[in-house]
């Protein structure tokens, strides 16, 4: 197993008032973002719209529902891979999700807030709305910084109403005496972006391109930003994908908010990212189909699927 490394991801901070578009502010901060993902593949953000408020109301609200009886947490199924309820699995013991799907939306959030409680939970239902609505703002301030920075703005807006959001609250538990501690095993996302968000319990390790692990143990109050597959191969792979995993050290439970962006529909490779340096890597490629091709075959895809599923 490569070696554990003391290095840290970069820290970007998102909370300057004047971080507007076409200020000096946003350029600097552009840049930092474009280095970050194209090096690490990630990095931990500085972002006060969350408050300190939301922020616990949000992992109240996730612990409430994790720690629902199994037959209530059931009630949320679906017909794709990792969707869903996500728990009580042999191959990953310490680990209890659930998505909620459309997770920005109204709908999405009050369709499975309904599920787990057929009398309402208004707690749960506004908190969590809140709290996804402001963490895809980030979400698509960092994309529009990329497509900045790459000279195609103009996708920008198609892109963002393609854009379908998903709220995981995750839950990891402490290991029992003589259990793994492992909380998720190495992996990359099958998403665009992925907005990871934790309480005071550390444990998520990212690799990096000279497979390193570094342990990102981030604040509460700051947010982890990855690029997952379907990224990189939009960026024709200039931005870079890690592999990550969950490492349990602590006796303690371990909970995350994450939210993940897909885009719908087929994504293409920008035709202004092909050039004699950057010759096309990538065919056009289908979220669902490449989410379906790996969880068919998880062991020979356990690296960057979206390589074995549609690379030129």
């Amino acid at each position: 197993m490569a070696s554990e490394t003391q290095a840290k991801l970069p820290l970007i901070d998102f909370s300057n008032e004047n971080l507007k578009p076409g200020s000096s502010v946003w350029e600097l901060t552009r840049n930092k973002v474009q280095r970050a993902l194209e090096e690490y593949g990630c990095f931990a953000a500085v972002y006060d719209k969350v408050s300190l408020e939301l922020h616990n109301a949000v992992f109240s609200a996730a612990e409430e529902l994790l720690n629902l009886p199994i037959e209530t947490k059931r009630r949320n199924t679906s017909d794709r891979p990792y969707e869903g309820y996500l728990g009580a699995r042999a191959s990953v013991p310490l680990y209890d999700s659930s998505c909620i799907e459309n997770g920005t939306t109204t709908e999405g959030i009050q369709k499975f807030t309904n599920l787990m409680w057929p009398g309402g939970n208004n707690h749960f239902s506004e908190n969590m709305l809140a709290y996804a609505k402001l963490v895809a703002e980030l979400d698509q301030m960092v994309k529009r910084m990329v497509f900045e920075s790459y000279g195609v703005e103009k996708y920008y807006d198609s892109h963002i109403s393609s854009t379908r959001y998903n709220l995981h609250p995750n839950k990891y538990r402490a290991p029992k005496a003589n259990e793994t501690n492992i909380g998720a095993s190495s992996h990359t996302d099958k998403t665009f972006t992925s907005i990871l968000h934790q309480n005071e319990v550390g444990g998520l390790e990212v690799k990096t391109r000279d497979g390193k692990w570094i342990s990102c143990d981030f604040s509460p109050s700051s947010f982890v930003v990855m690029a997952g597959d379907e990224f990189l191969a939009w960026s024709n792979d200039r931005i870079y994908s890690p592999n990550h995993r969950v490492i349990m050290k602590e006796d303690k439970a371990r909970y995350t908010m994450a939210l993940f962006s897909y885009i719908t529909g087929i994504i293409n490779v920008p035709e202004e990212l092909v050039d004699d340096d950057h010759p096309l890597k990538f065919k056009p490629f289908d979220h669902f189909g490449l989410v379906d091709f790996y969880y068919k075959d998880l062991e020979r895809h356990s690296e960057c699927t979206v390589w074995h599923y549609c690379a030129v």
